[in-house]
């Protein structure tokens, strides 16, 4: 595709090959790191404003993005700066770094190319069709979380733009993909458990980070966040970083004993004792980010001799279950999990569930030869 080439500006995959970052870095100065995408309103003003410019100057037309192009699009929905009228910037944290990194690989891969084009009656006809978006979807076939992700955020795209008249119809309309049959993240067992906490014990960051997951079912990315200005009369009171609307997305969780037998057994110059802003924190005593947990928590499970499908999210999972099992109701395990929609918990909980139900169903039927 056709590049935007800024001076002075260089791109960086990170250490994943995923989200690429850009930079200005100018001989004998420090680098400095550019917002967004070039071209866009945020990128350009970081951009002029690194440079020592009095504010954004005229692109030339090796900078211009071409109006009625997948790039110009993207670029616009991409914007985060205050006059944008895009709801990605309204979105939760994670779920626009995870848009950010499939549009710039979209971006990339379609940029110039054109969604429509204009007849000599001013019409509007769409060039980026239905059938040419079905074929990008389907080569991610033998990937479906992937290939869902994808047309999720499509359509999201596709969707605002119509709504905003910047394309005259939505090509993701009837585009399909594959069903996902898999499960999902692979559920901790009770086995599971007992092994990563007979490697890391009380007293240690890694302890700390399994109880925490395991006794309040948080996802990694409000378990990085929680700390002890969460703490409320024996309870932790949050608000989630993925559920959207202020009732459903509150959650109060009353403090589990082994979540309090971590916390006090943490070093006197543990973040926990000092009252810094969360109780999980790097070897530097620093917060982390929602992808460094993940990458140190799985070095962790690592330690402990544990599958490499094991998760935090697993745990998240293995919590419902431990619930459901000792007969816990849809909608108590959802007001642990901050689950918004009971269908979410019954998928959790359907295997405890089906293990119960078997249970009863086989001492009805001794019960009844006796």
């Amino acid at each position: 595709m056709t590049r935007i080439r800024l001076k002075y500006v260089n791109g960086f995959r990170d250490r994943h090959g995923r989200r690429r970052r850009y930079y200005l870095r100018r001989p004998g100065y420090k680098a400095v790191a550019l917002p967004g995408l070039p071209g866009s309103k945020e990128f350009m003003e970081a951009y002029h404003a690194a440079l020592g410019c009095e504010g954004p100057q005229p692109q030339s037309s090796l900078t211009r993005v071409i109006t009625g192009t997948v790039n110009a699009l993207i670029v616009a929905y991409l914007d985060r700066s205050p006059g944008s009228t895009s709801p990605f910037k309204t979105l939760a944290a994670e779920t626009q770094r995870t848009r950010l990194n499939i549009l710039e690989n979209f971006r990339e891969a379609h940029g110039e190319k054109r969604i429509y084009r204009t007849e000599t009656d001013g019409r509007r006809v769409m060039l980026l069709t239905r059938e040419h978006l079905q074929r990008i979807v389907n080569e991610k076939a033998n990937a479906p979380f992937a290939q869902r992700n994808l047309l999720n955020t499509l359509r999201a795209l596709f969707r605002w733009a119509v709504a905003e008249g910047r394309v005259p119809d939505d090509p993701t309309l009837g585009v399909t993909r594959q069903k996902i049959t898999s499960s999902g993240y692979q559920t901790w067992s009770e086995t599971d458990i007992e092994k990563y906490r007979r490697t890391h014990p009380l007293g240690t960051m890694r302890r700390l980070a399994i109880e925490l997951l395991l006794s309040t079912a948080v996802r990694r990315g409000d378990a990085v966040r929680l700390g002890p200005q969460h703490v409320h009369d024996g309870t932790l009171m949050f608000e989630q970083g993925k559920t959207k609307g202020a009732e459903e997305a509150t959650v109060v969780i009353p403090l589990h004993p082994d979540l309090c037998a971590a916390i006090a057994a943490m070093p006197a110059t543990n973040i926990v004792r000092l009252a810094a802003p969360t109780f999980l924190q790097t070897a530097l005593g620093r917060p982390f980010t929602v992808a460094g947990f993940g990458n140190w928590f799985r070095k962790c499970c690592n330690e402990a001799g544990l599958p490499n499908g094991l998760s935090a999210h697993g745990l998240r999972k293995a919590a419902a279950r431990r619930l459901a099992d000792i007969g816990c109701s849809a909608h108590e395990i959802a007001a642990i999990t901050g689950h918004a929609t009971l269908s979410e918990v019954q998928r959790y909980t359907k295997a405890a569930d089906r293990k119960r139900l078997a249970l009863q169903a086989m001492k009805k039927l001794i019960e009844s030869r006796s």
